[in-house]
């Protein structure tokens, strides 16, 4: 996966690190910063979040700018109006480049307000409970800064047609997340998609999409970008949820979230009722089923999906690294 990000980084000449840079840096956030400072010895997860931003061992954090900046290299410009090819560096527009960033400065805001706490099952090993509140306060706030500044970006694109980028912006806030390590009601795995689509891929995929609309790209390679975003990141959290199960360590108790794909589907091929009586045997109960093996054909599935959508595009050095990604994330021992 490292090996991939910086054959992307260096395709795109735009090092990950410099996505959401001047946004991190600005007046405002570096306050915000010195206040988050104040839940140190606390056990509130918007630190793990801003210890994220200056170390990721996994990559993971900028991966959503990169795909943009190369997908729109890989599509370069389109023959509709060649006018205004001089805004491009590296084979990449300007305005191509800023949504990128807009995009990396979306992502950060979710992981920001994903760090509410919910205060009624707090713990004394957690922190006091007027840090916690004021952790809380600070989610809110930091995130709907980050989202402010997203709006504003988006705009100063001047483009109408990026409107649906927007709209998916604010409504992402009303969202519904699952608790990661709760029992929730039973869902199967559309259900898991369309959730998963919603928080996670949505995104990606409708910044592929404006990506081509910047370039002024026709509706089938819009749409085949949108294809590419969509299923390369389904591919990308399936492989996530997967780890856990596919690790060689037999000891490894990694933890793992009860509404990750390999675990809604054993709970459908068990039925609810042996799923819930197994649930304290669940991460071995799900190696020995077929959750993992058939998370592993999703994950697989999405990704060749991910690789047809790029049949449309020309073949480059860009094109083949959106591949290799796609074929980082569905590997598996």
């Amino acid at each position: 996966w490292s090996q991939v990000v910086s054959e992307a980084e260096r395709i795109v000449g735009y090092p990950a690190s410099f996505m959401s840079l001047r946004c991190l840096l600005s007046d405002e956030l570096s306050n915000i910063a010195l206040q988050v400072r104040k839940l140190v010895g606390t056990r509130h997860p918007l630190l793990d979040t801003a210890r994220g931003f200056v170390y990721d061992s996994r990559n993971n954090l900028q991966m959503r700018g990169l795909i943009v900046l190369l997908i729109s290299k890989a599509a370069g410009p389109s023959t509709a109006d060649l006018s205004f090819q001089h805004n491009m560096v590296s084979g990449i527009y300007s305005s191509q480049r800023s949504l990128a960033e807009i995009t990396e400065l979306i992502h950060t805001a979710f992981l920001v307000h994903r760090g509410i706490v919910n205060i009624g099952e707090l713990k004394s090993c957690d922190g006091p409970l007027k840090d916690m509140q004021f952790g809380n306060k600070m989610a809110v706030l930091s995130g709907d800064f980050l989202l402010a500044n997203a709006c504003t970006s988006l705009a100063q694109l001047q483009n109408t047609k990026l409107a649906q980028l927007q709209v998916w912006l604010v409504s992402s806030l009303s969202l519904f997340h699952c608790q990661e390590n709760c029992l929730t009601d039973d869902i199967g795995i559309s259900t898991w998609k369309e959730q998963v689509f919603l928080s996670h891929s949505a995104l990606l995929a409708k910044s592929c999409q404006a990506a081509m609309e910047l370039a002024k790209h026709g509706a089938e390679i819009q749409d085949m970008a949108f294809q590419y975003g969509k299923h390369m990141s389904m591919s990308h959290k399936l492989h996530s949820d997967l780890q856990p199960f596919v690790k060689e360590s037999s000891g490894d108790t990694t933890a793992f979230s009860l509404n990750s794909a390999p675990a809604v589907l054993h709970q459908e091929f068990l039925g609810r009722e042996a799923w819930i009586k197994q649930i304290r045997e669940l991460q071995e109960a799900i190696k020995a089923g077929k959750g993992v093996t058939s998370a592993i054909d999703l994950c697989r599935s999405h990704g060749n999906r991910a690789l047809a959508a790029l049949e449309l595009f020309p073949a480059s050095e860009a094109r083949d690294t959106l591949a290799n990604i796609v074929y980082a994330v569905t590997r598996f021992p």
